[in-house]
């Protein structure tokens, strides 16, 4: 049993006056790390003991990982692999994982390209972060099942962000339309009502609608592995999760009329020599990517630079949202097939815990839990 030294009359009148004077946001603050510090007094394993757990596997992963950095400017392998009928060959299974942020680092500002040697220290700063252990963390630990970053073939990148468009490597300032709406977003996040329930969930990827893991697929959610089919008239570009497929036409034909909108928009392809340009209109405006709206212009440009990497490039147009296109550079490499079933249950059990949480917060005072947007 754990004991207290006696507090003098005047310091617990002070502590008193003190936590009188404390906000809700506070109180719940200070409540919510005691519970955690509990979490981890209680787990029968510290995060040491977790961590030595998993040690061999991080470091035999990381020498396979830094063995391989993805090198942008290193040109694409000649000649290219070929499909029977001659097109370049995309088919396989594909990871877009990445510890490379999407917006170049401050401490990078001048550096778009890191050294080879920099690049490795980078990615061992961000594989030791993330196979970290902690017992109060209440979520799944994608380590049990394999599923972490590190654990996957991710290698080390040079470049420092994966935006190569605009040239500093940040996102384009928000148009004054965007700031409007993202104004008007943020406003009516602190406009709940416990009693809404299912409507205070943040997007259709909670709710297991759909996976909204592209288009664009960028590289921050654990489902991030994809199938490439290829045939003489189409590409089949399969995500998960939610089993998302694309079904992409390479015979010119033009873009459906403009009020047909859905989730994945209408995919149209050619090739440019060894890439295959994917252009992409026609979004639903009730798709949730990153604050951009239904006209959203989107390009991909996916390149086998060799047998084991596809280079995926993404530019995206929307005067409504961004003041310029930006453009993005993310390297996929392959993964063993099959690719697995995203089994999204949550829609028949957890969507109660996850409303239940939604309107403890709201009671709280505190914003929703946002959702990942992609």
């Amino acid at each position: 049993m754990r004991t207290r030294p006696l507090l003098r009359c005047g310091a617990l009148m002070l502590g008193m006056i003190g936590a009188l004077a404390a906000s809700p946001a506070d109180v719940v603050a200070q409540t919510r790390a005691e519970i955690a510090e509990a979490g981890r007094k209680a787990s029968p394993r510290s995060a040491e003991e977790a961590m030595k757990f998993f040690e061999e596997d991080v470091a035999r992963k990381t020498a396979a990982a830094v063995a391989r950095v993805y090198d942008p400017t290193k040109p694409p392998a000649s000649p290219s692999m070929r499909t029977p009928w001659g097109d370049p060959d995309l088919r396989g299974y594909w990871l877009s994982l990445s510890y490379t942020p999407l917006e170049r680092p401050e401490k990078f500002a001048d550096k778009p390209l890191l050294t080879p040697q920099e690049a490795i220290e980078f990615f061992r700063e961000a594989v030791t972060a993330d196979s970290a252990v902690d017992p109060a963390t209440v979520h799944y630990d994608w380590k049990e099942f394999g599923m972490d970053t590190w654990q996957s073939p991710v290698r080390p990148n040079r470049r420092s962000g994966l935006i190569v468009d605009p040239a500093n490597g940040k996102l384009p300032p928000l148009s004054p339309e965007g700031q409007k709406r993202r104004a008007a977003a943020a406003a009516a996040a602190k406009i709940t009502n416990p009693e809404t329930a299912v409507s205070l969930l943040p997007n259709f990827y909670t709710r297991c609608i759909t996976g909204n893991q592209g288009p664009p697929r960028l590289p921050f959610n654990h489902d991030s592995e994809s199938q490439i089919l290829q045939t003489q008239g189409y590409v089949v570009i399969l995500t998960q999760s939610n089993n998302d497929a694309r079904i992409v036409p390479l015979d010119g034909r033009p873009h459906l009329p403009s009020q047909i909108r859905t989730w994945l928009g209408d995919s149209r392809a050619r090739w440019e020599g060894d890439t295959l340009v994917v252009e992409t209109t026609n979004f639903h405006p009730e798709r949730i990517w990153r604050g951009a709206t239904a006209d959203m212009r989107l390009v991909e440009r996916f390149t086998r630079v060799d047998p084991d990497t596809i280079s995926y490039k993404i530019t995206v147009e929307d005067p409504a949202t961004w003041t310029q296109p930006w453009t993005a550079e993310i390297p996929w490499p392959r993964i063993e097939p099959p690719l697995f079933e995203f089994a999204c249950h949550e829609q028949n059990y957890g969507v109660i815990n996850v409303v239940t949480g939604a309107q403890i917060r709201a009671t709280e005072g505190l914003p929703p839990a946002r959702g990942g947007d992609n």
